[in-house]
């Protein structure tokens, strides 16, 4: 349950990215510019954490090791999930863009079968969880029912444009937040691990920078600021608490599945906002409904995480049946 919360928690500070970048949007600022400018927002601040808690020594060796692997799912899990995100606040409304995002929580349950665990010495590869699989498809169906009655009003090429680098980021983020924990193998904290990431993925970001200076000129001061709030909210408070959650239940592919399903609460957050920020109405009934069905779908997620927590707890009379104990 703590990691559920922690979940729920990170959500809310997500919900920056997506209702700031469409109001950079909205105010003429280049995709190119909201997302590499996240990234070197976040970069010092962490660096300050990390140092602080005297760990850039053992990260450092850590990047060492296999510097290849963490230039690569650095990439997978920062560039290719951020980038087509802010690409795609170009073409869609902040809860198109959220809403089509919660695809991530299938996906992460979809990408059981690329890991492989080890138990007394052999190599296990893990299965997709099918409850996990059916709560967090209950889920999406809530989020498809949000978004019917808006998706009428936006044409056929923009909600491509709005859904398809999404759908790309809702497979990059889980995938290469999977990859580094393996990586790391536990030797590195939250703190490290992405601070190692984001130093990793730090030339795509200085290419896309270059980009944009040379097709769009630098960025106008709101643009700047507003980066800075998301690369303070969501790039270094909710990506942390989020990392943590993931951490603690890495060994768990069900687990790992209900926190990866706390992402679903971004909408409602993001509807909320964009109601407050940018004068959206309030969703019509069929909306409600589907914010509903999402509500369920979490509370279905925490209440299998207990069982199976239950499940895995040895009581006093399995141990002494263990211990052959009569």
């Amino acid at each position: 349950m703590k990691e559920i919360a922690l979940g729920v928690l990170a959500s809310l500070f997500f919900a920056v990215t997506f209702i700031l970048n469409r109001v950079m949007e909205l105010d003429g600022g280049s995709w190119l510019w909201s997302s590499s400018l996240r990234y070197f927002f976040m970069l010092p601040f962490l660096l300050i954490i990390v140092m602080y808690r005297k760990g850039m020594q053992a990260l450092t060796q850590e990047v060492k090791k296999q510097p290849g692997a963490w230039l690569l799912w650095s990439f997978v899990g920062f560039v290719l999930f951020y980038a087509p995100l802010t690409f795609a606040a170009a073409y869609g409304p902040g809860w198109l863009v959220s809403g089509t995002w919660q695809f991530t929580i299938v996906a992460g349950v979809l990408l059981a079968p690329f890991f492989i665990i080890t138990l007394g010495g052999k190599t296990i590869r893990q299965k997709i969880p099918l409850v996990s699989l059916l709560i967090s498809s209950i889920i999406l169906v809530g989020i498809v029912l949000i978004q019917m009655p808006s998706a009428k009003t936006i044409s056929t090429e923009n909600l491509m444009l709005g859904i398809l680098p999404v759908i790309v980021a809702a497979f990059a983020y889980p995938l290469g937040n999977r990859r580094m924990m393996d990586v790391c193998d536990g030797r590195l904290d939250t703190f490290q691990r992405v601070l190692g990431m984001t130093i990793a993925s730090l030339p795509a970001w200085i290419i896309l920078a270059v980009i944009a200076v040379i097709t769009v000129g630098l960025p106008s001061t709101s643009q700047v600021i507003n980066s800075l709030l998301v690369g303070i909210s969501s790039g270094v408070i909710a990506t942390i608490l989020f990392f943590i959650a993931t951490d603690r239940v890495r060994g768990n592919q069900g687990k790992l599945a209900a926190v990866e399903a706390t992402q679903s609460t971004e909408i409602l957050f993001v509807i909320a906002g964009e109601m407050i920020i940018l004068g959206i109405p309030l969703p019509e009934p069929l909306s409600l409904f589907g914010l509903t069905v999402i509500i369920i779908g979490m509370f279905l997620h925490s209440y299998y995480t207990m069982l199976m927590k239950k499940k895995q707890t040895p009581t006093p009379k399995t141990l002494i049946k263990s211990q052959g104990i009569s």
